[in-house]
């Protein structure tokens, strides 16, 4: 009986540590928009930050690879809305939950890049999700050399 446990145990801390770690270092991110071609916005992909490139990859097919030392600009933005339509919705079953839907807020972090590479230029916009935001953003700012700059803070002028 002893022995069966520490067999379970030994096979456990080999097994565990072998899935947990057999992920393919990727960031899952959804496609906004930008001059990829054939990619629609709102399309799940993973982004790659590797040593000296970016990639992003649908299922096996590579939609971009922009080498590090091409990438111009990096900006960061959250687009912030009321929760209305949801509000709405639960309004009509119970008025004082939609009522307190509609004072939530959801928060949506997006993270553009540009790059030229030689007469080749580009750029895209992808929404990540709020546990990797801060990861992606570094590992962008850590390969490129390029400080990340906030777009809400930037002003726009006509």
């Amino acid at each position: 009986m002893k022995l069966s446990r520490v067999l379970f145990a030994a096979v456990l801390s080999v097994v565990v540590p072998a899935v947990a770690f057999a992920g393919d270092g990727g960031y899952k991110v959804s496609y906004d928009g930008g001059s990829i071609q054939n990619a629609k916005p709102g399309t799940p992909t993973k982004l790659f930050i590797d040593a000296n490139r970016i990639r992003l990859v649908k299922g096996h097919d590579t939609w971009a690879t922009i080498p590090a030392s091409a990438v111009t600009e990096v900006s960061y933005g959250q687009d912030v809305h009321r929760r209305v339509g949801a509000a709405i919705g639960l309004a009509v079953v119970s008025f004082g939950v939609g009522a307190l839907m509609a004072l939530t807020k959801s928060k949506k972090n997006f993270i553009g890049i540009t790059w030229v590479d030689g007469a080749t230029k580009g750029g895209f916009v992808m929404q990540c999700d709020k546990n990797d935001y801060r990861g992606i953003l570094l590992g962008l700012e850590g390969v490129t050399g390029k400080k990340a700059v906030d777009s809400d803070a930037m002003t726009v002028k006509n």
